[in-house]
C-alpha cells in the first residue's frame, strides 16, 4: 500500500451577497491506504473562512471550535441517529472513492525513460563524469546502478532522492566519476516495478554529446541544402523547357 499520506475533499459553498460573507462546508478523506481503518472522513463548517464545527470519524462526534461552533456541536451530537449517518460515511463514502482512486491511478505504474550523457567533473578525484537522469516513472521506489567491464561499481556514485514532478512521476538523478580506459563498457541499470526486467544503458565514449550534436545540426543543414538546390534546378528546367526560341534572321 501506498505509505504517504493523501486526502481529497469536496466542497459546498453558498454565498451570502448581501454581506459578502461565505459559509461553506468542506467534507475530507484523508488515508494511507484503502483499509477502513486507515481511513479518516470530516466533515467542516466555515463561515467567513473561520472553522468553528467539524465531525471526525476518529472522534465520533462533532466539535465546536467558536462559541457558536460550541452549541451547533452540542445540538447535533444530541441526535444519535445524525451521527450514525456520519460515522457511516467513513465506508460508504471515502472508502468507496478511495478504491475507485487506487484502481485508477495509483496501483498503476509507469515506465522511466533514460537519459545518458557525460558532464566535466569539477574537482574530483575523477577526469570524467556519466549522468543518468531517470524521469516519469511511477511508484516512487526505484534502483539505479552502474556496470563497469561487467562489475557492479560501488564507489565514486552520488545520486539524488526520487523528485516528485508534482504530477504523480518521479525524476532521479546519478552521477559516476570515473577514468576514462580504452576498450572499457559502462552502462545505467534502472530496475522498477513497471519493467518486466532491467532497463540497461549503454554509453557510447565514441564521441561526446556536443560532438553529436553539432554532427546532427551539420547533417540537418546538409539536408536542407541538397533539398533547396533540387528543388531549384527542377524550377530551372521546366522554365527553359517553356522559352519558344526565335530565329535570327
Amino acid at each position: 500500500m501506498a505509505s504517504s499520506f493523501l486526502s481529497f475533499s469536496v466542497l459546498f459553498l453558498g454565498l451570502y451577497t448581501a454581506d459578502g460573507f461565505m459559509h461553506f462546508t468542506e467534507d475530507s478523506c484523508d488515508f494511507n491506504s484503502t483499509d477502513l481503518k486507515d481511513i479518516e472522513f470530516t466533515q467542516s463548517y466555515y463561515y467567513n473562512k473561520m472553522e468553528y464545527t467539524r465531525f471526525s470519524s476518529s472522534v465520533g462526534k462533532y466539535v465546536g471550535y467558536t462559541e457558536y461552533g460550541v452549541e451547533n456541536a452540542a445540538y447535533w451530537n444530541r441526535d444519535t441517529s445524525q451521527l450514525a449517518v456520519m460515522n457511516a460515511q467513513k465506508e460508504t463514502y471515502c472508502q468507496h472513492n478511495i478504491q475507485v482512486d487506487y484502481e485508477a491511478a495509483l496501483t498503476k505504474s509507469a515506465k522511466p525513460y533514460v537519459r545518458l550523457h557525460s558532464e566535466g567533473a569539477s574537482g574530483g578525484k575523477h577526469p570524467a563524469m556519466l549522468v543518468c537522469s531517470v524521469f516519469d516513472f511511477y511508484p516512487k521506489l526505484i534502483k539505479v546502478s552502474w556496470i563497469r567491464d561487467g562489475q557492479e561499481v560501488t564507489s565514486d556514485i552520488t545520486s539524488t532522492d526520487e523528485l516528485a514532478d508534482g504530477d504523480w512521476y518521479y525524476q532521479v538523478h546519478s552521477h559516476l566519476e570515473y577514468t576514462p580506459r580504452s576498450g572499457e563498457k559502462i552502462s545505467c541499470v534502472v530496475e522498477h516495478a513497471s519493467l518486466g526486467e532491467p532497463l540497461v544503458t549503454e554509453w557510447d565514449p565514441s564521441m561526446s554529446e556536443s560532438d553529436r550534436n553539432k554532427i546532427a545540426i551539420g547533417a540537418a543543414g546538409l539536408i536542407l541544402g541538397l533539398t533547396l538546390s533540387l528543388a531549384g534546378f527542377i524550377y530551372y528546367k521546366r522554365k527553359a523547357r517553356g522559352r519558344i526560341l526565335v530565329p535570327s534572321s
